[in-house]
This record gives C-alpha cells, sequence and structure tokens, in this order.
C-alpha cells in the first residue's frame, strides 16, 4: 500500500514538474511572441517614415504665399513670400471659404494652384507661451495671502467674470496688476490660481527675459 501511495506521489510531483516547464515555455514563447510584435510595430513605423521621406524627395517644390483677396468662386490675388503676386486657381478639395484676405496657403510651383490652407504663422516663443498649462491650481493652495488674493480676485477675476458690476456703477476696471517681491512668495502660484480659477492663458512672460 505503501508502495503504490510513493509511486503516486512520485507521479504528482513528476507532473507538476513537467506542468511547470510547460508553463515556463509558454510564458518564454509568450515574451518572444511580444518581441517580435514590438519589433513588427516599429519596423512599420520605419517604413512608413520611409515611404513619406520618397514622396518628399520625389515631390515638386511648393511655394509658400498669403491670400490678398478673392476675385471670384474661382481665383485668388495670392502674394508669393518672395514677392510677386499671382492670380491663381485652386484645387477642389481645398475650402473655398477658407480662402479669405490673409489667409496662408501652399502653391504649387510649377501651375501655382493653390495646393492646401496653412494655419497662421505665430511665433515660437509666444507659441511656447501660450502652450504653459498653470495647472489646477486653487486658491487654497496659497497660504498665508488671503489678503492679496482678495484684492487679485477684484482686480482681475470681478471684472472678467461680472463686467456688469463695473458698468452699473459707472467705474472702470484695472487694465492691469503688477506683483513684485522676492522670489518664493507666491508671486507665480497667485498668476497660476487665478489663471486656472477663470480658465485663462497663463503666459509665462520670463521666458522672454532668459
Amino acid at each position: 500500500m505503501a508502495d503504490g501511495e510513493d509511486a503516486a506521489a512520485a507521479r504528482r510531483r513528476a507532473s507538476v514538474t513537467e506542468y511547470r516547464k510547460k508553463l515556463l515555455n509558454c510564458r518564454e514563447l509568450e515574451s518572444r511572441v511580444s518581441t517580435v510584435r514590438e519589433n513588427l510595430k516599429n519596423a512599420k513605423k520605419d517604413f512608413t517614415k520611409t515611404e513619406d521621406d520618397l514622396k518628399s524627395l520625389q515631390s515638386v517644390g511648393q511655394i509658400i504665399g498669403e491670400v490678398l483677396r478673392p476675385l471670384d468662386n474661382e481665383r485668388f490675388i495670392v502674394k508669393a513670400s518672395s514677392g510677386p503676386r499671382y492670380v491663381v486657381g485652386c484645387r477642389s478639395k481645398v475650402d473655398k471659404e477658407k480662402l479669405t484676405s490673409g489667409t496662408r496657403v501652399v502653391l504649387d510651383m510649377t501651375t501655382l494652384t493653390i495646393m492646401r490652407t496653412l494655419p497662421r504663422e505665430v511665433d515660437p516663443v509666444v507659441y511656447n507661451m501660450l502652450h504653459e498649462d498653470p495647472g489646477n491650481v486653487s486658491y487654497s493652495a496659497v497660504g498665508g495671502l488671503s489678503d492679496q488674493i482678495r484684492e487679485l480676485r477684484e482686480s482681475i477675476e470681478l471684472p472678467l467674470m461680472n463686467p456688469e458690476l463695473f458698468l452699473r456703477v459707472g467705474i472702470k476696471p484695472p487694465k492691469g496688476v503688477l506683483l513684485y517681491g522676492p522670489p518664493g512668495t507666491g508671486k507665480t502660484l497667485l498668476a497660476r490660481a487665478i489663471a486656472s480659477n477663470i480658465d485663462a492663458n497663463f503666459l509665462k512672460v520670463c521666458r522672454l527675459l532668459t
């Protein structure tokens, strides 16, 4: 009886050992498959980038211009970036309603046809300033400056959120507020809190000074 139990226990141990080996082998294969998939994904990205680079090399150069005014639904006066002015047409896929005075466009170098519209040109420094996220800063995060917070809210937040109050009493709201003091006294944090509370852009002007 004991020999039979020992044999059964030995078979169980062998089965468990074999199961563990197969489980480890399966996990190793899954890891390899994951690596191959990641390599394939990267290869597809590289292939797409190479295709785009080839198309760019094979394509004819284009000119950047600005719409001065439309003549009719099909013709537009455009000033090229190099200076000359042209009367040009546009591709059928281009939304003609967007071709208003001041719109930046791409012109085909050969036919001078408007190929597509471009976003308005923005100074990179200004772009970076506008894309400074103030974060979710509440007034409660600013400690020890309750009087300054109250004055700021009355000077900045109130005129923007409730301008009719100033019109009603005939008071002109201030055009700006200057915060001054040594570093670390909460000036920037106050500005972030104001911008976050009224959902306004936070401009980090110090980038212009560095």
